[in-house]
């Protein structure tokens, strides 16, 4: 699932992100939910859905910032 980053009125809850961003709860990672990056700038992050990060990248809303955000783990000493 990508990453994106948004800023929101703070104290912003996970509730707000989706309601701003019109998102249902399946389109995003709610275990991962709303993190404060810079909560006293606005800046939060959430992880969405390739389609929702493909919608919103050319829609043109707000100050929204997509990246990837691949697994990260240990090396494979077999490789």
């Amino acid at each position: 699932m990508p990453l994106l980053t948004l800023r929101l009125p703070a104290p912003a809850t996970l509730t707000d992100a989706l309601k701003t961003l019109r998102l249902t709860a399946d389109e995003v990672d709610m275990d991962f939910g709303l993190v404060p990056v810079d909560p006293d700038a606005g800046l939060f992050a959430l992880r969405v859905s390739d389609a929702v990060a493909a919608r919103l990248t050319t829609a043109g809303v707000g100050e929204i910032q997509v990246y990837s955000d691949p697994p990260i783990g240990p090396l494979n000493a077999d490789n």
